[in-house]
């Protein structure tokens, strides 16, 4: 080691060009790396989405869903299949291996859904393939004032698509809530039986009444022309004077109107909207798409007055808020590093030193993250936030060290190489030991390796640039700075040291109570409620309002138009988005497929404003929708689902007995403190009328086709109406009110006209609005809505009431939903730390060449849950998962103050008896390890009173953790730990102190 710092001062002009390099290659970096929201990782899942109007969730399971799965059941590298089929959709979701070569797998579950004939007024099967890269950048919605006219609308549409199509970089553009003209025929049966008019009349109303053809050309006026023919239907009101009999006009017999349908409904701030959600392309910048977004927003504004566009959300402003949020943790983390200095060492030339290890270890961190080609994303930018206030350490030791020689001896060039090579095993063992925390997290199999990779790897270059740093330029730099800098000594605190010899003549007490302390921090730990992740900043919220599927569709759109009137009320909003109902362009561009009786909002929280508060609301409203099922929660792009929501899934064959084991399940659930709300699949019903049919009398086939005629709209042709292309209809004649009328219906047979009850049966059945498969296999699925802040403790209750049910043979129960993910998260952090703790562990023995020592070193992890558990309840935070990734962290980061501590112990043993060289290594080191943990304490701070843009994984209740968890462990780390490291050694400690004793008294004799 010493050779390499001795390098450094022998190529003093290379240091000085590398310098230059460095920083001017992270500059150049740091402009040329793409931003997006997350790294592109493509997800082992596949999906295929059908939708049906009209169908019921009975008939979608046994024509779409079953011959789906039947042909998806041979699909390579699947691990399960999931499907949902509700009324007028199917939706199956496919798990696949890891190791899974998605694009292959994509392609043969498309010639799979090929193979399959769907039934009659089915979408085509739609296969997504989910990427990150297709999260959205920008959410957009066109509105038009009033007035303007359906043919400008759809001109103004068109355009406005168009126009972000043409964006460099954008890959979809998916438009939704786009009227779907259409011109709607309702025969009168009294006029057409008045008229003598047969209804088959009006089939055959548009026949060759369209044309547009060419039929020569011949020569005019000595010219040579071309002779077409031109006619069409321009409006509705030509089209009613069109004749279906002498005499009479399709008006004299029909009402012929205009309608204005949409496939599914957006409306913003109480305004029907087009929505349009831009994705940006494969290797494609997230930000330059959505500046490219707003210029084009811009453009068409300045071009279209009658319309307003806007961005409702971009993940392209949040990066870019993330960048910004970087930016003020680096300098707030350097100003507080100053401070920190400056106040211990008291000398400009020593603070400014230090300071110089963020901008070159920052820069170094952005080329090397060019150099692997990954992007600068939330999880980098939360990388570089996280590892701020490591950047100094390394360089706060070294520069203390120098600092510390340069008071009591005379300056020179070796002083400066000497005592950099004293704390140069320290510093490099420690920094390892933080860098062993992380970079396993890269190393994980699966998709979440392609989320952690590029966080592990951040910190990893950060902490490792760092440690250059500190070895090379601050040496450098200190020979050069501190050359004529006259210095005080500094004397190490003798009452720190007093204390300190106290505990170690009485070293079981200190260990016991902090033992003590130990377990009743995890105990108070274990009691804690492990909340969902804390929603009370969240920027933007999801309402869900859901009626069950018997419900008019009117209805429910006029209570969720009243719902949406109350959210625009509050003041916390900036904005409000409903929307309700299916889309084939949302389930082709991997959109989730809702019932039809589902309202779902996005609000936007104003800055500032408790999001939490807006939930409490809308769930106080729930009295005021008898019948719909009201829930409300922070946003999230990544997956969907309500965040608080536990599922039990009853599977097996037997419909009777998987029914009865729900309601038992129901039973058992619902008395449980802070269960909000609990239901099945099953409880949810339909009435479905089934014509039975005696196939001696008839053939069921032709039955189903005549019926479909009969009570089905008939599409006759299309017209020009309002300047666009609208499909004519004829709706049926037929609509029965009641099941006299339903029997009533007269069918064609082999033997005439008949009434349809003379040859079937109508049944009357209560069927759920949804099924569910697993691998094939029917399941019940009971949801239980929890409150957010208790989740943990609800799913542990709901897990021990579950031991009491005993299904019968072939009936199996899985817990799911929040509480299960939680659990798994959990678990796999804790895995991640046992393995972290292993890997730290090791690293000491190499370095020290030793296992005892390392041992005491290890010791300050005991410590960590004390001053976490303390600061989530001085904060009221509860734990979640960020918290618990915290204490993951911590186990790397408290253990280099206990390394700086003990290799100076293991230093001065060559010549002091262990407790001399404890209470040395103790009074020196101790400036070093509290300005370390300051720094690193006060670099988090703008998280806990900021707002955390920098990522999902860096948060409130993580910097909580830290903090606590640093501050407690630091100052244990100068108590407990030379408690321990004597107590390892306690029979040589002994006999030297036995040995001191004798000399002592030979002294004195």
């Amino acid at each position: 080691m010493k050779s390499f710092i001795q390098g450094a001062f022998r190529n003093k002009a290379a240091m000085i060009l590398l310098i230059v390099m460095v920083l001017g290659l992270g500059v150049f970096s740091y402009f040329k790396l793409p931003m997006e929201f997350l790294p592109e990782a493509d997800n082992p899942q596949i999906t295929v989405s059908v939708i049906g109007p009209g169908y019921d969730s009975s008939s979608m399971e046994q024509s779409v869903t079953n011959p789906l799965e039947q042909s998806l059941a041979a699909v390579k590298g699947k691990t399960n299949t999931f499907s949902t089929s509700g009324d007028g959709f199917t939706q199956i979701n496919m798990n696949f291996d890891s190791k899974t070569d998605m694009k292959e797998a994509k392609a043969e579950v498309e010639r799979a859904v090929d193979s399959v004939q769907l039934p009659e007024r089915v979408s085509p099967a739609y296969v997504v393939q989910f990427n990150t890269s297709m999260i959205p950048i920008s959410w957009v919605t066109l509105t038009y004032d009033d007035g303007v006219t359906d043919a400008r609308k759809d001109k103004i549409a068109q355009r406005v698509y168009d126009e972000f199509r043409s964006i460099d970089g954008v890959g979809q553009v998916q438009l939704s809530g786009k009227p779907q003209p259409q011109v709607s025929i309702v025969p009168d049966a009294g006029k057409l039986t008045a008229k003598g008019v047969p209804l088959q009349a009006l089939y055959g109303v548009l026949q060759g009444r369209s044309a547009s053809a060419s039929v020569g050309e011949t020569i005019v006026n000595g010219q040579n022309v071309n002779l077409n023919v031109s006619a069409g239907i321009e409006d509705v009101e030509t089209l009613a004077k069109l004749p279906v009999a002498q005499g009479v006009t399709l008006g004299d017999v029909a009402e012929v109107k205009y309608l204005d349908n949409t496939e599914s409904i957006n409306r913003i701030d109480g305004k029907d909207a087009l929505m349009l959600v831009i994705s940006k392309g494969a290797n494609s910048n997230g930000v330059k798409v959505g500046q490219g977004v707003e210029k084009a927003i811009d453009t068409l504004n300045a071009e279209f007055k009658e319309s307003n566009v806007r961005v409702m959300l971009s993940t392209s402003a949040d990066v870019q808020h993330s960048v910004n949020s970087m930016m003020r943790e680096v300098l707030l983390g350097a100003l507080f590093a100053t401070i920190v200095i400056l106040l211990f060492m008291r000398n400009v030339r020593a603070t400014l030193v230090t300071i110089v290890s963020i901008p070159l270890s920052l820069a170094m961190t952005l080329y090397l993250l060019d150099m692997s080609g990954i992007t600068l994303n939330i999880l980098t930018l939360g990388g570089i936030a996280v590892a701020v206030g490591r950047l100094v350490d390394d360089s706060i030791v070294v520069i203390e060290n120098i600092f510390r020689r340069l008071q009591k001896e005379s300056f020179s060039r070796d002083l400066i190489i000497d005592a950099t090579r004293e704390v140069a095993r320290a510093i490099t063992a420690s920094t390892l030991t933080t860098v062993a925390v992380f970079l396993p997290m890269g190393l994980l199999q699966g998709g979440t390796q392609a989320f952690l990779l590029p966080f592990a790897l951040t910190v990893t270059y950060s902490l490792l640039s760092s440690l250059l740093v500190a070895l090379t330029v601050i040496p450098l730099m200190s020979a050069g700075v501190l050359k004529t800098t006259i210095i005080k000594e500094h004397q190490p605190s003798h009452k720190f040291t007093g204390f300190l010899e106290w505990n170690l003549r009485h070293k079981w007490l200190p260990i016991t109570v902090a033992f003590v302390l130990l377990v009743g921090s995890i105990g108070t730990y274990l009691s804690m409620p492990k909340g969902a992740i804390d929603s009370s900043s969240a920027s933007n919220l999801t309402v869900t309002m859901e009626y069950k599927s018997d419900t008019p569709v009117e209805e429910v759109l006029e209570n969720g138009k009243k719902l949406e009137a109350f959210l625009m009320k509050q003041e916390a909003q900036d904005w409000v988005n409903m929307s309700m109902g299916n889309s084939a362009d949302a389930a082709q561009f991997g959109g989730v497929v809702v019932s039809p009786t589902l309202v779902s909002y996005m609000v936007q929280v104003k800055k500032g404003a408790d999001a939490e508060e807006i939930i409490k609301v809308v769930q106080s409203e729930r009295p005021n929708y008898p019948g719909a099922s009201l829930n409300a929660g922070k946003s999230n792009f990544i997956g969907g689902g309500n965040g608080t929501q536990i599922y039990v899934d009853v599977i097996g064959d037997d419909p009777q007995q998987l029914a009865a084991t729900a309601d038992e399940v129901i039973v058992k659930i619902k008395p449980i403190k802070d269960v909000l709300k609990v239901e099945s699949n099953q409880q949810q019903k339909k009435t479905v009328y089934t014509l039975q049919v005696d196939t001696a009398d008839a053939k069921g086939a032709d039955i189903a086709a005549q019926l479909q005629g009969m009570l089905n709209p008939v599409p006759i042709g299309t017209v020009n109406a309002g300047g666009q292309s609208a499909p004519v209809t004829i709706e049926p004649v037929l609509k029965p009110q009641s099941e006299s009328e339903l029997s009533a219906l007269t069918i064609m047979t082999e033997q005439g006209p008949k009434p349809v009850s003379s040859v079937a049966k109508w049944v009357k059945e209560e069927k759920s609005t949804t099924v569910f498969h697993k691998d094939g296999t029917s399941y019940v699925r009971v949801s239980a809505v929890v409150d957010p802040a208790q989740l943990s403790i609800v799913g542990a209750e709901i897990s021990k009431q579950l031991q009491d049910v005993k299904p019968p043979e072939g009936v199996k129960l899985f817990v799911g939903g929040a509480s299960a993910d939680q659990m798994s998260e959990l678990t796999d952090l804790f895995m991640m730390m046992i393995v972290s703790i292993g890997i730290v562990y090791l690293i000491m023995v190499v370095t020290f060449k030793t296992l005892r020592a390392p041992l005491a070193i290890m010791a300050s992890i005991l410590f960590v849950p004390i001053g976490a558990v303390l600061g989530l309840l001085i904060s009221g935070v509860n734990p979640d998962f960020t918290a618990i990734f915290g204490v993951v962290m911590l186990i790397g980061v408290v253990v280099t103050n206990a390394i700086v501590l003990i290799d100076r112990v293991i230093q001065n043993e060559t010549t002091m008896t262990i407790r001399e060289a404890l209470l040395e290594a103790a009074g020196t080191r101790m400036r070093p390890i509290l300005m370390t943990a300051i720094a690193t304490v006060c670099a988090m701070l703008p998280l806990v009173f900021g707002t955390t843009e920098s990522g999902s994984i860096v948060s409130q209740s993580l910097a909580i953790v830290v903090i606590g968890g640093l501050i407690v462990s630091t100052l244990l780390t100068l108590v407990i730990v030379p408690c321990i490291y004597e107590l390892l050694f306690f029979r040589k400690s002994a006999r030297q102190r036995k040995a001191a004793t004798a000399a002592n008294r030979g002294v004195a004799a």
